[in-house]
């Protein structure tokens, strides 16, 4: 029972009244500041897909002048996933420098899967309806197989106890801006389609990936600021802005096949060495 003293003020009561609601609002009801950033990047995915949407698969369905994929609303959308990708990368920063709500890892998890599972699918499944060469219903497949990995991969991440430092499989927002860079490039339709497929089986797959920390996190920031001016340059039509456009596009799908390489030559070597070790235990 509360006493409320007549000499105070309605409104200082009041006030009482809503810190105490405060503390005793439950530890997982109340948002961190890495929360913050999580939401953030769920906006961004969810916005992509509205660009997606409204700048390329409408005017395309309803017959406007603009045919294949509209360069600003693409340049949008993809812009929006990268601006994903910083949001993602912050809010585990800051989650190990400050604090992260008991419902943090769930909120990361939902958010990357609009991000870097929704977005990128739906863009991969727009360019199936929109491009010359490309098969609607064969885009459709690719686009559910990018999403079930994500899907896969998130569920994993959040069962699977691994190596500090390292990911398991490639990184979903790593993996949706390698399948959106081999939708940028405009390669023939099956190519395009084969490499798809073979991003969504390395996010599922057991190669290993470094964390983006340190360095490695200051260099994947300055390739995201990169990857935004050549967007931008390409959007605006810039002299030489396709040449540049494909340029990175094709450096971040290098980048994506070139690590699995590195992983599994690592493990080679390592096997290699236990091996020798076990022999040179057996004949002293």
């Amino acid at each position: 029972m509360t006493v409320i003293d007549p000499d105070t003020p309605a409104g200082w009561v009041a006030e009482a009244e809503k810190e105490d609601e405060a503390e005793d609002m439950p530890l997982s009801m109340r948002l961190s500041i890495a929360d913050t950033l999580t939401l953030g990047n769920a906006t961004c995915g969810f916005m992509a897909v509205y660009f997606t949407t409204t700048g390329i698969l409408i005017p395309h369905l309803t017959g406007s002048e603009e045919t294949g994929m509209a360069r600003h609303s693409a340049a949008t959308a993809v812009i929006l996933m990268l601006c994903a990708a910083v949001f993602d990368l912050f809010d585990g920063l800051v989650a190990r420098k400050l604090r992260s709500s008991p419902m943090g890892a769930e909120l990361d998890n939902l958010s990357d899967l609009i991000s870097f599972g929704l977005a990128p699918a739906y863009f991969v499944l727009v360019y199936g309806m929109v491009a010359d060469d490309a098969h609607q219903r064969v885009s459709a497949l690719a686009a559910i197989v990018v999403l079930l990995a994500v899907v896969l991969r998130l569920a994993r991440f959040s069962c699977v106890t691994l190596k500090d430092g390292m990911f398991q499989g490639m990184p979903s927002p790593f993996g949706a801006l390698t399948v959106v860079s081999i939708v940028l490039l405009e390669l023939p339709f099956v190519p395009t389609l084969l490499a798809i497929i073979g991003v969504a089986w390395l996010m599922v797959s057991r190669v290993e990936y470094p964390k983006p920390r340190g360095v490695l996190a200051v260099a994947m920031l300055s390739w995201i600021v990169a990857a935004m001016g050549l967007l931008a340059a390409w959007a605006f039509d810039a002299p030489g802005g396709q040449l540049l456009l494909q340029t990175g596009c094709a450096l971040q799908v290098v980048t994506g096949a070139v690590i699995p390489l590195f992983a599994t030559a690592r493990r080679v070597n390592t096997f290699r060495d236990n091996r020798r070790e076990a022999r040179a235990a057996q004949h002293p």
